[in-house]
């Protein structure tokens, strides 16, 4: 197994190298576990956030770092963007999304309720990675569609190509690694 060595907020993850298709391999930055990273890295976003009412994520990788930001900065909820429709969700609000690290379409849905309670706020966007930017697309069709503004996007890391866009919030790169031909 082939790693890659990252330092995010004074902390050193060893990430490993996961073929994601024919032609891309990626640092897979899991941080499901890893308590003292989201704790970190929250502090850290929390200093580059603009002001908002409400915070949102995409199931599921990105619920313990919103979790984090919405406990530091004295918020009572945060919104999660479920992968399906849930038997509880009455007049569900869903986007379709394509993500790099689930190579089939997806859909993002929030329920009526949820929806009603995100009108006319502020909303950052939180995941744990940006990398094609298709998970932000989805999620900021849901917050307009639900009548939300989006102030911002932010991440821990920002993926590939992703690094360059001076729309989103983040706290270090992460290179991708394009698959060498054996001819």
């Amino acid at each position: 197994m082939r790693y890659y060595e990252i330092e995010v907020a004074g902390l050193t993850r060893k990430l490993p190298i996961v073929r994601v298709s024919d032609q891309l391999e990626i640092a897979s930055f899991v941080i499901l576990g890893d308590c003292e990273l989201v704790l970190k890295a929250a502090q850290e976003l929390l200093k580059k956030l603009p002001e908002v009412d409400v915070l949102i994520t995409a199931e599921a990788k990105g619920i313990p770092l919103v979790q984090e930001l919405s406990r530091l900065l004295g918020m009572k909820r945060y919104y999660v963007a479920r992968k399906s429709i849930k038997p509880y969700m009455v007049n569900p609000f869903v986007t379709e999304v394509y993500s790099i690290t689930t190579r089939t379409k997806q859909i993002l849905c929030l329920d009526e309720e949820e929806a009603e309670e995100i009108s006319g706020k502020r909303v950052l966007i939180v995941d744990d990675v940006i990398s094609t930017g298709e998970s932000l697309k989805a999620m900021e069709a849901l917050v307009r569609r639900a009548g939300g503004t989006v102030e911002g996007r932010a991440a821990i890391l920002a993926e590939g190509d992703a690094s360059k866009r001076d729309d989103i919030i983040f706290l270090e790169p992460l290179p991708v690694f394009p698959v060498k031909s054996s001819k």
